[in-house]
């Protein structure tokens, strides 16, 4: 167990590492069709590519005031048909630059409240989307509990999903009065039997610690709920309080209402043992899982991957990102959509690609882009066949020593292991690694580690 003055010294500001180079680091700050197409002609038509496709689906009934993602505030359910006609849009395009259909391995609908949607607009895309299906496909959703029924279970299990995430974040109605999301434990544990009933063989809680008016009553009595409904898999998010970046959500309470480091790390930490005491273990960073979970098993067989989906066990190299502020991953870089769905609507009018910036990976951003995720997955890194990347570590040895001194990581001009206790901070370890990270001071850009 790490004393506290070891935890304080690693909580600063840090990238969480979804992608490398992180998004603010991107060297194409205005990236167009024109300059996207041909490079993803040359990189990727007619390949055989292993393909996760993600659906950014904006929409919410109201705002929840933790939340960090892309959303659009509305009751108005008129926007549903004309954003899936957008999409489908925006899919043929990539289906006409790929030089026909795309072999689909992996869709992930986020958002917003991907069920803001009713079924059948839900099963009009889908049925666009997976006309070439691979072998063992990954179908994944994230449903609002509060806003997922048995008929869209029915219909996207029908389709094919077999994983769904809900949104928990916390069961205490004061935390949940802060945060603008009243959601009982009966509605949660509703929506959790329907879904095992429908035939999902891995449903997902996420839960958060450090939220406003959080106490470590709240946090273990959210746990205890969380256990007794014994998801296949739970995210334990770090609350990350960046009003500066997410305008107005962030601002309807104060720091004061939040708890301090300590305390927030004390709330991980309690959480973290009651999952393991109870038959979870952990994987990658923040996500715990039951032995029998696919993630579980992917941990093992060392074929755990990360995205900006998150944890996944699709060793995907190309993820192609549909809709308002979605993002797409290739092997040459990554590309972003128009976060307004405004905008997003009038280039798909205009028969454009509604991307606006993106990367292009150098040599060295894909070699650490690879020794990245495999620290933020497997908690090491080899890199003994590899000069270059032997000498990038030797250049950081005294940083190295210090976290081998303070018990965060083993190491050896061969390879960096990630210790049990200093997990919580491989993004700290990352970082260190990342010269991107040298150039502009991360506070301010970044929440905490803890």
């Amino acid at each position: 167990m790490l004393s506290e003055d070891i935890i304080n010294k690693y909580n600063v500001s840090s990238p969480r590492y979804t992608s490398y180079p992180t998004i603010l680091d991107w060297n194409r700050m205005e990236f167009s069709e024109t300059e996207f197409a041909p490079i993803f002609k040359k990189a990727e038509q007619n390949k055989n590519h292993s393909t996760s496709v993600y659906v950014h689906l904006p929409f919410c009934e109201s705002l929840c005031t933790f939340c960090g993602c892309h959303k659009h505030i509305t009751k108005q359910h008129s926007v549903e048909a004309p954003y899936i006609d957008a999409v489908i849009k925006e899919w043929k395009m990539y289906e006409e630059l790929n030089g026909g259909n795309i072999q689909v391995d992996e869709i992930h609908l986020g958002g917003g409240t991907p069920t803001f949607f009713k079924a059948a607009q839900l099963r009009r895309l889908i049925e666009v989307i997976n006309v070439k299906t691979g072998p063992n496909p990954l179908f994944s959703f994230e449903g609002h509990p509060n806003h997922t029924s048995d008929e869209q279970l029915q219909t996207l299990y029908d389709l094919g999903f077999r994983r769904v995430s809900f949104g928990v974040q916390s069961y205490s109605p004061i935390v949940q009065k802060a945060i603008n999301r009243i959601q009982p434990f009966e509605t949660v544990e509703k929506v959790t039997i329907a879904s095992r009933k429908a035939g999902f063989t891995s449903i997902s809680h996420d839960l958060v610690f450090g939220l406003p008016m959080q106490t470590m009553t709240d946090m273990m009595d959210t746990i205890a709920k969380t256990i007794q409904l014994k998801p296949d898999a739970i995210s334990l998010y770090s609350y990350a309080h960046v009003p500066w970046v997410k305008g107005t959500g962030q601002r309807g309470f104060s720091k004061e209402d939040l708890p301090s480091g300590d305390e927030k790390r004390d709330l991980y930490e309690k959480s973290k043992a009651q999952l393991l005491a109870n038959g979870y273990i952990e994987i990658g960073m923040d996500h715990f899982a039951l032995p029998t979970d696919i993630l579980a098993q992917a941990l093992k067989g060392g074929a755990l991957n990360r995205t900006f989906m998150g944890y996944t066990t699709n060793t995907t190299d190309r993820m192609i990102g549909l809709g308002a502020s979605a993002i797409s991953e290739y092997g040459f870089g990554y590309a972003q959509n128009v976060k307004s769905t405004r905008s997003y609507h009038q280039m798909i009018d205009a028969g454009e690609l509604p991307i606006v910036k993106g990367h292009i990976h150098s040599k060295i951003d894909a070699t650490l882009k690879e020794h990245i995720t495999q620290l933020m997955c497997q908690f090491e890194t080899n890199f003994a066949a590899d000069e270059w990347m032997k000498n990038h570590v030797s250049a950081f040895k005294k940083a190295l020593n210090e976290f081998q001194k303070d018990e965060i990581i083993e190491w050896n001009e061969n390879e960096i292991i990630v210790t049990e206790d200093g997990k919580p901070f491989s993004r700290n370890v990352c970082m260190t690694l990342d010269p991107y990270s040298k150039k502009v001071p991360t506070q301010d850009r970044f929440s905490k580690s803890v």
